[in-house]
């Protein structure tokens, strides 16, 4: 009976996993005349320090045409590329990732009998929008590095995304704790149901993440006049990285 009840268990947890974890699986295992099934799934956890910081910064610019905002947001953008790589930013770290002109309309409110033209506001000028997206390697510097890009013309700046360089290493230790920490409970459910481990029947990875969320900074520089504060103090903490292992036992009396 208690055979049947971890069988029925097993078969309960399988059908609950993702189907992207389903369409990965082998085709169904056979398990020996008198022997049970069971499905055991773990999280392996390990902390790591960041050791990369992920921004974006650009420059947003405006004119009457799109030439003359574009002209003017490339004037201002060269500065700011320039200013990375004054910091030691390498260029392999320095990436585009927008550029573009959008119209910028009159705020009118429509009119009780406007015409269906009368109801399109009209366009008033141009806005130029181009960003890159930065990694920074220094952590210690990153403030520092934020204020040198406002005063070069950085006037939209956001960020970061603490991230590792080498992700892989740590998550490979997780996955190493996700099926201990699995082999421990099946060796738990062996032993009160009075049977034993015998061997693993499949081995299957769930996925993983990563923790904290992003830290979201920015920093608009409007106002020339008002003094610069101080550089944002950033604490990177620590990275949570985990990963999620499904294993199939097969059970021994």
């Amino acid at each position: 009976m208690l055979r049947s009840i971890l069988t029925a268990a097993a078969l309960a947890g399988s059908a609950a996993l993702p189907l992207s974890a389903m369409a990965q699986q082998s085709p169904p295992v056979v398990v020996s005349p008198g022997n049970t099934l069971l499905t055991v799934s773990a999280e392996g956890e390990v902390m790591r320090e960041p050791d990369i910081a992920v921004f974006s910064a650009g420059v947003v610019t405006t004119g009457k045409t799109a030439r003359e905002a574009l002209s003017a947001n490339s004037t201002a953008m060269t500065r700011v590329i320039a200013a990375l790589k004054r910091s030691g930013i390498a260029d392999r770290d320095i990436q585009t990732s927008n550029l573009s002109v959008t119209p910028v309309y009159a705020n009118r409110p429509r009119q009780p009998g406007d015409s269906l033209e009368q109801q399109v506001p009209p366009i008033i000028g141009y806005r130029a929008n181009n960003s890159v997206s930065v990694r920074h390697r220094n952590l210690d510097e990153y403030g520092r590095v934020i204020d040198t890009l406002i005063e070069a013309g950085a006037n939209n700046v956001n960020g970061p995304d603490f991230q590792l360089d080498d992700p892989d290493t740590a998550l490979d230790e997780a996955r190493v704790r996700a099926v201990r920490k699995a082999r421990e409970r099946a060796e738990l459910y062996a032993r009160a149901a009075g049977l034993r481990v015998s061997r693993i029947l499949s081995i299957s990875e769930s996925g993983f993440n990563y923790g904290p969320p992003p830290v979201m900074y920015a920093r608009m520089a409007s106002d020339e006049a008002m003094p610069a504060p101080p550089p944002a103090p950033m604490q990177p903490g620590e990275m949570r990285m985990t990963t999620n292992v499904t294993i199939q036992y097969e059970l021994a009396p």
